[in-house]
């Protein structure tokens, strides 16, 4: 949540600082700043409400020069979202300029001792606590800025990224983080620096990269190699790595919002998933993950699976559980990483925890990992950023391949988790012995075909469109579903209850009679996932009960269901697949219905409300 972008170098900082907060805008968008220093030493701050342009309307009236800079588009956590709260914020002398992600918890007795000690505030933030907390430091303790952000982030509780500029020193830029992602890109020669709080931001201008760690603190000065040290200013080293991203993943292309063009991404990033992974040899087909071949006695030995997620992550985890415990035949729970991290959860060495992230830096998952290295587990995780602070922190951890998602609501990222949940399944089980060979071959050949048939739902796209129009008018949806397309029904309901602001719930469909049905009355649409597989007969009733009570039925069904087209008012099909792969495919109408119904709604189906991509706050 909320993104930073900062530059030290020749160049001019404002067009790059501009072009970063806009490829970091899926981060936060509720307000934005950026602050340039002039080589005389003069600071120009720029702040708006709302989303990035109206940031760039003001600052284009204005002389944005400098080659210094630092910018900030935030998601609001302390104080609302309005210019007073934006970032950057200034210490009371006006000489210290700071941008942050994260929240500082103490920072209420912190601010009452700097009150006591005549600072005034501005804002209703922790942030612009920090700065006067730098600001201070360095008066009492009659210090430089880097010595001065050291000793203050010791008595920080909570998480911080941060960047701050000094006007006194035009050619420094001082970096920090702790439990929130911070990047420093390396440019020619060393003679700049790009700041950024994901890759993406910087990745058109260097691909050197340097990834701080916790409590680490970064110089950067202009023309000279970075320093970084820890927290008592002993000199740290750092590995800089070559990041390549697909650039072009950045790019809207022909499509009108990210998330319809990630939904139409899916075929050609599943391929890529399972690239290298999945493929035809002359006996068959051959399936290799990495994780497996190389920690096999660890997965193999270990008595449980803990499968630890937010999200649309959680709801891949649900299907991953069914997964393991069928081809694997070993015990596997699923818990929302907000409520691991502080329940008295028993985890033992003999336990493997799998962590399941989008960006790789989720603040609960990451500390649902730590919880669980110190009790002995093993981590293996799923993330879609290799460079990520959970996949360095793990064990072990695998790519899901699927590219830069840029839409707030997930779609390809939870089909490219599914996907390499299922692979992971089905070579543990094959290592294990758990699974006929016959059948192990028979899903390989399958999975190789699920990207063609998602491709054939795709071009359903125009009539899922005609179909959204018609629920604009809801005010609730129900969404039904059973065994493996039990989390497919959670999913659909997140997805539209997050861009078109429909309450949606999610239920079991066996679990409608036990309260939910109290809601179903003509007005209420109720989505069935009813493709032809498990309790299909039960769904059924269930279908009947719904038009029972004159509820308005839209159904997922596979393709030549004669059965249900005759009960319902609206049916979309897919394609036929296996048990264990059908919710590659169930999800995707689902993933089309969300979007057309917050489009129709004239609603922004990349930015929604309230939300922001990368959750790295609790």
């Amino acid at each position: 949540m909320c993104g930073i972008v900062g530059y030290i170098g020749n160049q001019d900082a404002y067009p790059i600082l501009i072009d970063g907060l806009h490829k970091l805008e899926y981060r936060g968008y509720d307000s934005s700043g950026c602050a340039l220093l002039t080589e005389s030493g003069s600071l120009n701050l720029y702040k708006a409400k709302g989303k990035v342009r109206e940031l760039e309307s003001i600052a284009v009236k204005n002389n944005c020069c400098g080659t210094l800079g630092i910018a900030h588009t935030r998601w609001a956590t302390h104080g609302l979202p309005n210019e007073r709260n934006a970032h950057p914020h200034l210490s009371n002398s006006g000489r210290l300029a700071i941008v942050h992600n994260g929240i500082i918890e103490n920072y209420a007795s912190i601010r009452a001792d700097l009150e006591a000690n005549g600072y005034v505030f501005h804002s209703d933030t922790d942030t612009e606590v920090l700065v006067n907390l730098i600001e201070y430091t360095m008066l009492t303790c009659n210090c430089d800025v880097a010595c001065a952000v050291r000793t203050a982030l010791k008595q920080i509780v909570g998480s911080y990224a941060i960047s701050v500029i000094d006007v006194k020193k035009t050619n420094l830029l001082v970096c920090a983080r702790k439990s929130s992602p911070l990047v420093i890109g390396i440019g020619c020669n060393n003679t700049e620096f790009f700041i950024g709080s994901d890759a993406i931001s910087i990745a058109s201008h260097t691909n050197q990269m340097v990834y701080l760690k916790d409590e680490q603190v970064a110089v950067c000065v202009r023309g000279e190699e970075l320093d970084v040290t820890d927290l008592d200013g002993n000199k740290v080293t750092t590995e800089t790595k070559m990041v390549d991203l697909e650039l072009s993943m950045l790019s809207k292309e022909q499509y009108p919002h990210f998330m319809l063009k990630e939904i139409f991404d899916q075929p050609e990033v599943l391929r890529q998933c399972m690239s290298e992974r999945l493929y035809a040899t002359d006996n068959g087909f051959e399936l290799n993950i990495d994780a497996v071949l190389e920690h096999k006695e660890v997965f193999l030995k270990a008595k449980r699976f803990i499968i630890v997620s937010c999200g649309t992550s959680w709801h891949a985890g649900l299907i991953g559980k069914q997964l393991i415990e069928h081809f694997c035949k070993i015990p596997t729970e699923v818990a929302y990483a907000s409520e691991f991290r502080y329940a008295d959860t028993v985890v033992t060495p003999d336990d493997v925890v799998i962590a399941i992230s989008q960006s790789g830096e989720t603040a609960d998952t990451l500390a649902a990992i730590e919880l669980a290295k110190e009790k002995g587990a093993f981590v293996y995780s799923l993330v879609n950023v290799m460079t990520s602070s959970i996949a360095r922190v793990s064990n072990v951890a695998t790519d899901i391949h699927v590219g830069p998602e840029i839409g707030v609501a997930s779609t390809k990222a939870f089909t490219g988790q599914v996907c390499v949940l299922t692979m992971f399944a089905l070579a543990l089980g094959h290592e294990c012995g758990t699974i006929e060979p016959d059948e192990f071959h028979e899903i390989l050949a399958e999975m190789l075909t699920i990207p063609d048939k998602i491709s054939k739902i795709l071009l359903q796209n125009d009539k899922i469109q005609r179909l959204a129009a018609v629920y604009t008018y809801a005010q609730n949806f129900l969404y039904l579903g059973r065994g493996y397309n039990y989390p497919v029904a959670l999913e659909g309901a997140l997805k539209m209850k997050e861009i078109s602001y429909i309450h949606a719930e999610g239920y079991p469909a066996a679990e409608m009679k036990h309260g939910p049905i109290a809601l179903v009355d003509s007005e209420m649409p109720v989505v069935f996932v009813a493709t032809h597989h498990q309790l299909y007969q039960k769904i059924l009733s269930n279908m009947q009960e719904v038009i029972s009570r004159k509820g308005c039925i839209l159904a997922i069904v596979t393709e030549g269901d004669k059965q249900v087209a005759e009960m319902v008012q609206n049916v979309i099909e897919v394609p036929p697949t296996k048990m264990f792969l059908a919710p590659l495919l169930s999800v995707v109408p689902l993933q089309l219905l969300s979007y057309h119904v917050a489009v129709s709604k004239g609603l922004d189906v990349d930015q929604p409300r309230n939300l922001a991509k990368s959750v790295t706050v609790e």
